[in-house]
């Protein structure tokens, strides 16, 4: 039966890229995922980043079944009184500012899609700023304002987007006294260009807190408030992208109070429906209400869908109840302290960054260099697997070899230690084959 379901996913399923394991997968606990032969992996990326306080915690398992004693679903014009109540308990406790209306969905790349819309109407513009090294989804406006990755061959992008190299402190575009110098003349460049080519109709920037697929870079906060100034300067609203930064992840409630910067509209996916598919866009009432009065609209089949906002209330109070904002920050200083051990035993590892339990471990052939070690990062994640770890690479030419770790907030010491083991096993033999492979 197994070899029969493998065969059939061989046999009928679209593949549609990234990583790929050689095995199917059963169950899911915590921070372990099982496989059909029965063997389990620490998953240190959360799934799709998306499990922050586990896979299956009892508190979803129990929202799931509380939604399937009321309602899984309902018409689109009526708001359950579930998706009230997290709209409200978003507004109280956890977005920033003037931030108080939302909209629940279903994806990042529809909460991207929602953002831009109202971007769009709210200004009467389409210009859109990005930076280098997004990503912000898949569908038609979110993959043009991504640039991680996966652009080439699906047609003409929608017009008026424009570019802002990233700011990487490790591998600078422009060299400068400090990584804040540099990163802001970066932008400074990048804004005279926008400005040259620009018909005057901006709409807005488009930023990730923490630029988690272009490596896991964390800018400068006078990079972000350099941003905020340049959409006030520009009569353009600024969004930022939180799928992987809200709710705890980086050891702040969002990325907003991390730099302390306050966006005009938030994006949130990934780490509020823990496992599930929800999404959600806030903006504030000045904002949503002139969209209102011009007739803005994006209702889906499941908008305000029941479910799924049992699921998020479910994990913003298992959250807070468990204190896995503090969590983060301890077991992602813990994390960070055990890579960095790494670091002074191998040449290898050139740049540990990241915040809280969102951390990138870049890989080179040597530090003066900088050279990405593409082959030795893409055999070492497959010995990690191989001893039963899972972990993500981001493998980009221009972008370099950086292992993305993100554990769920759960994760114990114990867990980290033994990935952490796993890890530098992979990696020492992984450096004996190659130098093996090179004398021969």
């Amino acid at each position: 039966m197994k070899e029969g379901l493998l065969q059939a996913s061989r046999d009928f399923l679209v593949r549609y890229g990234g990583d790929t394991f050689p095995n199917l997968f059963t169950s899911a606990k915590g921070t372990i995922v099982k496989d059909s032969n029965g063997r389990e992996y620490l998953d240190f990326t959360s799934g799709q980043m998306c499990a922050t306080i586990g896979h299956n915690h009892p508190a979803i398992v129990e929202a799931v079944h509380r939604a399937g004693e009321k309602a899984f679903h309902m018409f689109s014009g009526m708001i359950p009184e579930v998706v009230a109540e997290l709209g409200q308990t978003l507004a109280r406790d956890w977005l920033p500012g003037d931030l108080k209306k939302t909209i629940f969905i279903n994806t990042g790349s529809e909460a991207t899609e929602v953002a831009l819309r109202m971007a769009k109407m709210y200004t009467d513009g389409y210009e859109v700023l990005a930076l280098g090294g997004s990503w912000h989804g898949i569908t038609g406006g979110a993959s043009t304002v991504s640039f991680a990755s996966d652009r080439k061959g699906y047609g003409v992008p929608a017009p008026g987007v424009f570019l802002i190299p990233e700011p990487n402190s490790y591998r600078p575009y422009i060299q400068a006294a400090t990584p804040e110098e540099a990163a802001l003349a970066n932008l400074n460049l990048a804004l005279k260009m926008f400005d040259m080519q620009s018909s005057g109709r901006g709409a807005a920037i488009i930023v990730e807190p923490v630029i988690s697929a272009g490596g896991v870079l964390v800018p400068p906060k006078s990079f972000m408030q350099a941003l905020r100034k340049a959409a006030d300067d520009r009569g353009m609203l600024l969004i930022f992208d939180e799928a992987q930064t809200a709710f705890g992840r980086i050891g702040t409630r969002t990325g907003s109070e991390f730099f302390g910067v306050v966006p005009d509209i938030m994006t949130m996916s990934k780490t509020l429906g823990g496992g599930l598919p929800l999404a959600a866009v806030s903006t504030t009432a000045k904002i949503e209400e002139v969209l209102h009065q011009k007739h803005f609209t994006f209702y889906t089949s499941h908008v305000s869908d029941p479910l799924t906002a049992e699921v998020g209330l479910a994990v913003l109070k298992v959250i807070k109840e468990e204190n896995l904002i503090a969590r983060a920050n301890e077991m992602g200083g813990y994390l960070r302290g055990r890579f960095e051990e790494l670091q002074q035993r191998y040449e290898v590892i050139g740049d540990i960054r990241g915040a809280g339990l969102l951390l990138g471990v870049e890989l080179v052939t040597d530090r003066a260099s900088r050279n990405p070690a593409h082959e030795l990062g893409a055999m070492t994640t497959r010995k990690c697997f191989e001893n039963g770890l899972s972990m993500n690479i981001r493998r980009r030419p221009e972008r370099g070899s950086v292992w993305r770790i993100a554990p769920p907030l759960t994760v114990s010491i114990d867990e980290i230690d033994r990935a952490v083991d796993i890890l530098d096993k992979a990696l020492r033999d992984s450096l004996d084959e190659t130098a093996v492979a090179k004398a021969a």
